[in-house]
């Protein structure tokens, strides 16, 4: 088979401007080209790819073939990138990033952290992120070491000269068990109760802030590096331990885990922080994603 031609982009924007105003004259006026330029450019595309693409009926509009119906999508596609690579263009040149690397606390309520990347994606959708999930003392370490431009951290941020961190709201803490567990089938818990069952806590994989403990009440504790594990193994009833209240929300209302009343051990508010290198301070769409976790967390 002999080797056809590379299409120009100029001819893919011809073909599209046919199809989508529905006549050869109706693309040029659109186009402010001849009637005969937009008929010689779809000749041409034709004869570079080797299909013809138009049924031609001097006294009907042109319809696509099977072969231009086929085209027709790649053509979108080609368009569309094209269109996307001029929008990232503009975007560097006005010092938009092109990617902003983020860096969250397991404990940021999904629903908070979803409602913020989709508000960003409409914001800026040329620009792309990259995120991580980690626990405790593990955001700031990657923000401290450069991987992330700015992170959303718990209250075992790391204070320090090269952080800067701004108060972004608060996660409710509640202490939970699974129903067959002796703290859930209690009737009332004495003061201490707890310190007598293992309680499972999430650990760090940070050595940043190694050796710091988040509403850790018992001596006998089992240390998970996964908060969905964490969650699987309170279903399970190995042990009692803390959780988002929204996390557990359904197995609350299911009776999957039963909520603890804990005399001595109040509800826990986990503090969360906006936080970034101060010599690396965030280029407009990563200072936007900052402003917006921040506003979240002033409606709480």
């Amino acid at each position: 088979m002999t080797e056809r031609g590379l299409p120009t982009f100029d001819q893919l924007q011809i073909f599209l401007t046919v199809v989508e105003s529905g006549s050869f004259a109706a693309a040029g006026r659109r186009l402010n080209r001849a009637t005969s330029v937009i008929s010689y450019g779809i000749d041409n595309l034709e004869a570079q790819l080797g299909v013809t693409l138009f049924e031609r009926d001097a006294t009907r509009r042109p319809r696509l073939t099977e072969a231009g119906e086929a085209v027709l999508a790649e053509a979108r596609a080609v368009r569309d990138g094209v269109d996307g690579l001029r929008a990232k263009v503009r975007g560097l040149l006005g010092g938009l990033e092109a990617e902003v690397r983020l860096a969250v606390d397991v404990m940021l309520p999904a629903t908070r952290l979803g409602a913020a990347l989709r508000a960003f994606r409409e914001a800026f959708p040329t620009v792309s992120l990259r995120l991580s999930v980690e626990a405790l003392g593990a955001v700031s370490g990657l923000v401290l070491e450069r991987r992330a431009m700015l992170g959303v951290s718990g209250p075992l941020a790391v204070e320090c000269e090269e952080m800067a961190r701004i108060a972004a709201g608060r996660v409710r803490m509640i202490p939970v068990a699974a129903p067959d567990h002796p703290l859930a089938r209690a009737d009332a818990l004495a003061p201490g109760a707890a310190r007598d069952h293992i309680q499972l806590v999430l650990s760090d994989r940070s050595p940043l802030s190694e050796g710091r403990d988040f509403a850790v009440t018992s001596p006998r504790t089992w240390r998970l590096a996964d908060l969905s594990a964490k969650h699987a193994l309170l279903r399970e009833g190995i042990g009692w331990g803390n959780m988002p209240e929204e996390m557990v929300k359904g197995d609350l209302e299911t009776g999957a885990l039963i909520r603890l009343a804990m005399p001595d051990d109040p509800v826990h508010l986990y503090p969360l922080y906006a936080i970034h290198r101060r010599d690396a301070p965030p280029g407009p769409a990563a200072s936007w994603l900052l402003r917006r976790f921040v506003e979240q967390g002033d409606e709480d």
